[in-house]
């Protein structure tokens, strides 16, 4: 019989907060065991193991990404919404290192799987922020990958305390953005 309040969304959802305070690397089912007050095979009843969790836990993260950006982007176009976006998504990276580290090397196994799902909430958010700029069709998966390379690779290297020198870590990221905005806007 499994614990009264527990759930497979419980499980994740507690997974997920695990992630983000001892890094996904060190997240066992042992010690989400402890967390929830089971024993480890009790979580086998909510979740299909190590990597079924993992893939959950990447699928809420992409999916609350998905609703920081989005939320963000809303009634901005251009430059606003591509500041918004950045600083949103590299909120949301701080807060929760552990599950987006998740959603790395992740593949959805069909469209319905519901990393697909919450990956396609996040990919419009990002195009609508798009819409702003005057992007061929042809150069808008390439625009999509440079934004999610910056956005990515500075949240990510921040998380990691990858940036110790002194120039001031904020200014580093708005000048950013001025970068890639001046490339979305360039001819």
């Amino acid at each position: 019989m499994p614990r009264a309040g527990l759930d497979p969304a419980a499980v994740v959802a507690a997974g997920a907060a695990l992630a983000d305070e001892v890094g996904l690397a060190h997240l066992t089912m042992g010690l989400l065991a402890e967390r929830v007050g089971v024993r480890t095979p009790s979580l086998y009843k909510h979740v299909g193991g190590q990597e079924d969790l993992g893939r959950r836990i990447a699928a809420l993260a992409l999916s609350e990404a998905a609703d920081a950006v989005g939320g963000a982007v809303q009634g901005y176009a251009g430059r606003d919404a591509l500041a918004a976006a950045a600083r949103a998504f590299r909120a949301f990276v701080l807060e929760h290192p552990g599950r987006y580290a998740a959603t790395i090397g992740q593949e959805p196994s069909g469209p319905d799987d519901p990393l697909a799902v919450a990956g396609r909430r996040l990919h419009g958010a990002f195009m609508a922020v798009l819409h702003g700029y005057e992007i061929a069709e042809a150069d808008v998966d390439h625009a999509l990958r440079m934004l999610r390379s910056l956005f990515h690779g500075f949240a990510t290297l921040q998380a990691a305390g990858g940036f110790q020198w002194s120039a001031d870590i904020d200014e580093s990221f708005e000048w950013l953005i001025a970068f890639a905005d001046r490339g979305l806007r360039a001819p």
